[in-house]
């Protein structure tokens, strides 16, 4: 026997296999899930035995209201994310930053660091995804992208043997899979995808690096920011656009945004922040290396922030056995330990020098 419960049992089976769609849609299919519960077939079955078995499964005398409005709407959601919360999931909303449409999603609240990739790609896969999020997610500028160079880069760093080659497939996986998305400049970003559901990893592991939009607090990766020193407003463009129809001042800091010459000098967010030359070498979070180590000491992103710091040390090992053999040393690396060491060893010698000849 079916029961309004079933409404939200079919929105969820539909759901889990979009992963993330269009507000617009997810009320179409929500009530197509009413229309299926209440036994209305569908228009584009016309066999008999087809629609007889859907009036029998279903009940024409169940009460379940539907209106094409948000609060009706919004009341849904609520009931969803009540059946969601023992699982640690939530059914959540955001604008694309592109085109400004809204956007629904299925989010793990647990934040086990990227575990929704788990399914479709090898632990390999979602160490070279973490790689290249990290160069977007420190990029120059607030500009939160990667060339394809860079990116293809990243797989070099991982401790596994993957070439270029497979590099670039699964770098074309990631964008045809909604979890990058690729400029026509070659450049990569996150995409809505990544933001909706892989915000608590984003969050936890980049705290510094993430921004908020000042109007609807959600994450800023494209945008605009207030060209005054140390304002603190960022905005989508969207958002700046809505606000800026009724406003003509920064909320932040009361900046004049009234004439076009104001308006054209808000900074970029985004990849129109990039500015050639600026991606030199590969950039390493060291800030959170202590956390690290004491949660997540295995994962593949973090091993490879405690490989870089640890190169400087073999040169100077090195130098300080052609130090005992009295050899000059070249000059590799200008690190703190290289110039310590050396005046130490002279000093005890000369010491016990002197305790001969006295």
């Amino acid at each position: 026997m079916v029961s309004s419960n079933d409404v939200r049992r079919l929105f969820l089976q539909a759901l889990l296999s979009r992963r993330v769609l269009s507000q617009e849609l997810a009320v179409k299919l929500w009530g197509k899930c009413i229309d299926a519960v209440k036994g209305v077939p569908p228009i584009a079955r016309k066999e008999r035995s087809l629609t007889r078995a859907w009036r029998a499964a279903a009940d024409d005398a169940l009460e379940i209201p539907f209106a094409d409005d948000r609060n009706s709407w919004d009341n849904f959601v609520s009931e969803i994310n009540v059946a969601l919360n023992p699982l640690d999931l939530e059914f959540v909303h955001m604008f694309d930053e592109i085109s400004g449409t809204e956007m629904c999603g299925l989010v793990n609240r647990k934040g086990d660091d990227v575990a929704q990739m788990g399914t479709d790609y090898t632990a390999v896969e979602i160490a070279y995804f973490k790689a290249v999020v990290e160069q977007i997610m420190l990029a120059p500028n607030e500009s939160y992208c990667v060339s394809s160079l860079a990116a293809l880069r990243e797989a070099s760093s991982l401790k596994s043997n993957m070439s270029k080659t497979q590099a670039e497939v699964v770098l074309g996986s990631f964008v045809a899979k909604g979890w990058l998305t690729k400029s026509k400049r070659g450049r990569y970003s996150l995409s809505t995808r990544t933001l909706l559901e892989l915000q608590p990893y984003l969050k936890s592991t980049y705290p510094d690096e993430i921004i908020e939009c000042t109007i609807c607090m959600d994450m800023v990766t494209r945008g605009i920011a207030c060209y005054t020193a140390n304002c603190k407003t960022r905005m989508h463009d969207r958002c700046f656009q809505t606000y800026r129809r009724h406003n003509q001042k920064c909320p932040t800091c009361d900046g004049n945004w009234s004439t076009d010459a104001n308006t054209k000098k808000l900074i970029p967010i985004g990849e129109r922040a990039f500015k050639e030359g600026q991606e030199g070498r590969r950039r390493i979070r060291r800030q959170n290396t202590a956390d690290s180590d004491e949660g997540e000491g295995d994962a593949e992103g973090e091993d490879d922030d405690e490989a870089e710091p640890s190169q400087p040390s073999q040169p100077s090992q090195s130098q300080a056995k052609k130090k005992g053999k009295k050899k000059a040393t070249q000059p590799v690396d200008d690190s703190m330990d290289v110039d310590e060491e050396p005046p130490s060893q002279p000093t005890r010698t000369q010491q016990k020098r002197k305790s001969r000849r006295g």
